[in-house]
């Protein structure tokens, strides 16, 4: 019983490959300059994205810390 579950598994281990194969046949890759392109984008993002964190640190550091230390 234990090597008929054990081929059942290696089985179906084989249609999900065949599967996977199958479907990134499927997919629509990027030309190289549209990966270019994207990758630009995101790397662009992340560093603006970066700044603006950068800077709401800072102001929250300055209000929280100078200003409501005030308070007390």
């Amino acid at each position: 019983m234990l090597a008929r579950e054990e081929r059942g598994r290696l089985a179906r281990a084989v249609d999900f490959l065949r599967d996977v194969q199958a479907e990134l046949k499927k997919v629509t890759w990027p030309t190289w300059p549209e990966l270019k392109k994207a990758t630009t984008v995101i790397i662009v993002f992340v560093f603006v994205l970066g700044i603006a964190i950068g800077w709401f640190d800072v102001l929250l550091q300055f209000v929280l810390v100078r200003l409501v230390a005030r308070l007390f």
